[in-house]
């Protein structure tokens, strides 16, 4: 069977690809291993679906994506906008919230961004084949032939979209870079990103008793930082601000915590020592944070005696503990829990406003699978759009 163009991965940034490229005409086949297109749409954003950023334009979203050349997403990110696809869902009538930060979710379940998709690629003229098995892509004189378990296509384009490793339990591989190499591009370091970290034994056993704890952070990792949410799990830290900074955390780093972002921890612990002199440390840090999470800094902290006591030194050494706690993780849960790929095609061997390959005529990546990593929040999504949308106009 001959096709125009075949997109292999039916996710995010595949959908959108192949409905660009049958919006213009082209005969397109989207084939997926799984058997529904879109899981992690399906699963995103607790089953509502973080579909989009307010700020993932090249505005605000020049700092926000990770890549050996950020400037990279620019061009696909300035002509296929969030408002772009804001409106594709409200002619769909999905009505969406902005929860914080820019980032717009489904009131409903995320499942209706699913079957906006799928009647976009039926409107579009996209053929679909679902639990699909790729056994191997070879170029040939004209394009290419994909050879499947029990029969075979070929087109004049083929549009990689296969995603990450990252969450391989929904079936995720390195798929996608096995065939980048094969052709020849260049590939970066992957890694997994927005994932939770992890934490060796003696510092775990300190931490597991507040497992569930959450708490308002500043989270830093260098000039890096991000104020959110963080959380205590039984295998070290989690939370929205954990996810983010660990995008840029490398092993062999340490994090700095800031438990009272916004707030100045010098004048509180001055005002606790003038007005509640006859009680202990944990009692006034208890005051301020959790109590579970104020007795493990006040046995950190070890300085017993009446806090009317404290000279500003120890005042001085508990600020310092509250505003830059310093923290060593060892790892992070890997791929199987990670949002998202770091690294992945070399953006140096692609065209920024088409998604080709330089050397390689009619091959296209876009999504997870290339070298462009956004924050969390959104961001991804709107990549996949974007570099979907991009290959989608010219393959």
């Amino acid at each position: 069977m001959h096709y125009d163009v075949i997109v292999l991965g039916a996710g995010a940034a595949g959908m959108m690809a192949a409905i660009e490229a049958g919006k213009r005409g082209r005969k397109v086949l989207l084939v997926d291993h799984a058997a529904h297109a879109g899981d992690k749409i399906r699963i995103s954003g607790g089953g509502r679906c973080n579909f989009t950023n307010i700020n993932a334009t090249i505005e605000h979203g020049r700092d926000r994506f990770l890549s050996d050349n950020p400037r990279f997403a620019l061009s696909a990110l300035s002509r296929y906008t969030p408002d772009m696809f804001i409106a594709l869902v409200r002619r769909y009538g999905i009505t969406f919230h902005e929860k914080t930060l820019g980032q717009l979710f489904c009131d409903g379940p995320a499942t209706q961004i699913n079957t906006m998709l799928l009647g976009e690629m039926r409107l579009a003229g996209v053929t679909l084949w679902l639990k699909t098995a790729i056994e191997r892509v070879t170029r040939t004189e004209t394009g290419f032939e994909v050879l499947f378990t029990s029969t075979s296509a070929t087109a004049e384009s083929l549009i990689v979209a296969t995603g990450g490793k990252s969450i391989p339990k929904m079936g995720a591989t390195g798929f996608g870079y096995q065939l980048a190499t094969q052709f020849g591009l260049r590939l970066t370091e992957t890694r997994p990103g927005l994932v939770p970290l992890t934490f060796e034994t003696g510092a775990l056993e300190k931490l597991k008793p507040l497992s569930g704890i959450a708490a308002d952070a500043i989270v830093k990792h260098g000039k890096t930082a991000f104020e959110e949410a963080l959380l205590f799990t039984h295998r070290g830290l989690s939370g929205p601000a954990i996810l983010q900074i660990s995008s840029y955390w490398r092993e062999g780093d340490s994090i700095e915590v800031d438990l009272l972002p916004g707030r100045d921890a010098g004048e509180l612990l001055r005002a606790a020592r003038r007005e509640t002199p006859k009680v202990q440390v944990q009692t006034v840090i208890g005051n301020l944070l959790p109590k579970k999470l104020a007795q493990l800094l006040g046995d950190e902290l070890d300085l017993p005696g009446m806090f009317g006591d404290f000279s500003d030194k120890k005042l001085a050494v508990i600020e310092a503990r509250l505003k830059n706690w310093t923290l060593k993780p060892v790892g992070s849960e890997g791929y199987r829990t990670a949002e998202v790929t770091l690294g992945g095609v070399d953006t140096r061997d692609l065209d920024a406003k088409t998604m080709a390959a330089r050397a390689v005529p009619g091959l296209y990546f876009v999504g997870e699978v290339v070298d462009v990593t956004g924050w969390l929040g959104g961001y991804n999504f709107q990549w996949a759009w974007a570099s979907g949308w991009a290959a989608g106009q010219a393959a």
